[in-house]
């Protein structure tokens, strides 16, 4: 589920920003999206990553099998894990 954010900015450069990124074909909302997920991988632990997307369901078979290799491995079955057993 997405939310809206509101943000205030200087209504000049806001408008001088818009012009510069239109003649790249990008969007002021686009780019802040952008650097909002930066700022999300940066300061959200991988785990709590993995964990949101595997509950939005976006998580992969690889998300899933890394998290079961891992708790495999933690708890000392290291061995069965890489022999396949």
């Amino acid at each position: 589920m997405k939310k809206n954010i509101t943000v205030s900015y200087d209504e000049e450069k806001l408008s001088a920003l818009k012009v510069y990124l239109e003649q790249k074909g990008q969007t002021v909302e686009g780019e802040v999206e952008k650097a909002l997920e930066s700022l999300y991988t940066k300061t959200v632990p991988a785990g709590v990553r993995e964990y949101l997307s595997l509950r939005a369901g976006n998580g992969g078979k690889n998300t899933v099998k890394k998290g079961v290799i891992s708790s495999a491995i933690a708890a000392g079955a290291d061995e069965e894990v890489t022999d396949g057993k």
